[in-house]
């Protein structure tokens, strides 16, 4: 397996068709960094990936700028996990181990073995290739924001494809 350089060949893809260079993402202000205000082992630990996964039963993504999300129980079995995204082309090896792109099981080791406190009841999945920043920053953070928050999780971990 090679390493796909995403970034480069973005740029290299749009200065082939004429385009002017891709617009990434930057953020207006440093995010406010907040210390853990208790042990990790007593944290509970909240999850969201962008590599659009969703459970058996629920409706796959509609791939560009689907700014939707999944709500996934944590104890879903990994054989129920799918994966809808519009870079098909990094999803083979997420096939093969769903937990590359959404480490539910890991996840739940650590809990199991008391590293972490707990895991959310449950975890999100967003389908990362939603190019309008403008939509990023109003539609889909704040809705992941809230699910996060809803689950009254310590930290979250962000696990980006």
């Amino acid at each position: 397996m090679s390493t796909v350089e995403y970034m480069r060949t973005i740029r290299e893809k749009y200065s082939k068709l004429g385009y002017a260079p891709y617009g990434w993402h930057k953020t207006e202000e440093t995010p406010p960094w907040a210390p853990l205000q208790k042990p990790l082992s007593d944290c509970k630990v909240g999850m969201m990936s962008t590599a659009g996964t969703y459970a058996l039963g629920q409706t796959a993504y509609f791939y560009k700028d689907d700014t939707s999300h999944r709500v996934i129980p944590s104890n879903t079995p990994v054989e129920n996990l799918r994966f809808s995204h519009l870079t098909e082309n990094y999803l083979p090896d997420t096939r093969r181990d769903a937990n590359c792109a959404f480490p539910l099981e890991p996840l739940r080791k650590l809990a199991h073995e008391g590293f972490i406190g707990s895991l959310a009841e449950n975890v999100f999945s967003c389908m990362g290739a939603v190019y309008s920043k403008r939509r990023v920053d109003k539609e889909v953070a704040p809705t992941i924001y809230e699910a996060l928050v809803k689950e009254n999780v310590d930290l979250a971990y962000l696990v980006p494809l």
